[in-house]
């Protein structure tokens, strides 16, 4: 996927996860040295069983891994549906400008401005996003529904600009890879729907003791 937007001459940003199987240097350097930029996809809330203090130690230390390889500007929270953290929770008490990180995309982005798209449960915007998700609703993102949706509104200039979050497993063109993903992805949904269904009757439940 980086190559091919080499090639179209679109500039992304690549956030890695700090896991075993994702974290690979050489990867890391060669999407690096094809001009797209590198982030730091951190997950230390969850890493850290909600323990704040010893989440941003491990967010200084991962951090200190990806600068080791190439420059890092930003950083993106990976959100897990099965995790009750919020991995973004972190910045309530620490200031990530400390670290000289410019900007984290679910908290530098005004979405009331800039649409919002993302891949998440193999559907564009699906209902089944547990934690990608941003709390300004878009008209124009509300309209796109397929893929070919997004590629007319975008031909068209129906938007200026748009913030598109995507998982490059989900655009393989290995039709092997390809199959296993949708197959799944649906099995996580099914469990992210009743995640989704547990969180709404909770909060309406809260509600109702308010009121």
């Amino acid at each position: 996927m980086a190559k091919v937007e080499k090639d179209l001459r679109i500039k992304s940003t690549y956030y890695f996860r700090m896991k075993k199987d994702i974290f690979k240097p050489e990867m890391i350097k060669e999407i690096a040295n094809t001009e797209h930029e590198i982030g730091y996809h951190y997950e230390v809330l969850d890493k850290a069983n909600g323990n704040i203090e010893k989440a941003i130690e491990i967010f200084e230390e991962e951090l200190k891994e990806f600068r080791r390889i190439c420059d890092v500007k930003t950083i993106c929270m990976h959100g897990n549906p099965l995790s009750k953290w919020i991995n973004k929770d972190l910045w309530k008490k620490y200031d990530f400008k400390d670290f000289s990180i410019i900007g984290e995309p679910y908290l530098s982005i005004d979405y009331t401005k800039i649409p919002y798209l993302t891949d998440t449960g193999r559907k564009w915007n699906s209902r089944f996003s547990v934690k990608d998700v941003v709390d300004a609703n878009n008209q124009p993102i509300e309209m796109m529904k397929s893929t070919d949706d997004v590629i007319r509104m975008t031909n068209e200039g129906y938007v200026d600009q748009m913030c598109i979050l995507a998982h490059p497993e989900r655009w393989s063109d290995s039709f092997g890879a390809w199959l296993k993903e949708p197959a799944w992805q649906n099995v996580k949904n099914v469990g992210k729907a009743i995640l989704v269904r547990r969180a709404y009757y909770s909060k309406n439940k809260e509600y109702s003791k308010t009121f």
